[in-house]
Parts: structure tokens; sequence; C-alpha cells
């Protein structure tokens, strides 16, 4: 499991529409572009540790919650990357 941190982390939500992923199947494609059954399988396996858990852990609630279009005005904000 992770540790949730003491201050939310304002910047966030513009990490996960700008980092990609570092490794694994979908290595180099944005975080908010993941495939559901990707983080699922996270979800069930357990994240990594530190804040690549943390955003994966996001945007897996996020997803699984419907509230992609939070994410919509952010991504206009940064480089098109995949």
């Amino acid at each position: 499991m992770y540790e949730v941190p003491e201050k939310p982390d304002g910047n966030i939500l513009l990490q996960l529409v700008s980092m990609q992923m570092p490794f694994g199947r979908y290595k180099g494609i944005l975080l908010c572009n993941l495939p559901v059954s990707y983080l699922e399988w996270f979800q069930r396996k357990g994240f990594p540790a530190g804040k690549l858990g943390i955003l994966l852990s996001t945007i897996y609630e996020i997803k699984m919650n419907g509230l992609e279009e939070l994410l919509k005005p952010l991504k206009s904000l940064t480089p098109k990357n995949r």
C-alpha cells in the first residue's frame, strides 16, 4: 500500500497529464492514458511505492469513478504526448 501525504499535492493532476509511465508494457504512455485494465492489475497486485504509486492509484480512482472530464482542461496546458 502507499502512504497518504499529510499535505495534499496541488500538482498531482498536472503530473497525471504530463508524466509518462516509466516502465513495463505501457512505457512512454501518459499516466492519464493508461488503460483501466492495466490500472486494475496494479490495484490487485499492489501499486509501486512512492510517488508513482500515488499517481497510479489516483488515476485508477479517477477512471473508476468516471471523473476523467476533470483532466481535459489540464491536458490542454501540457505538450501533446501519447
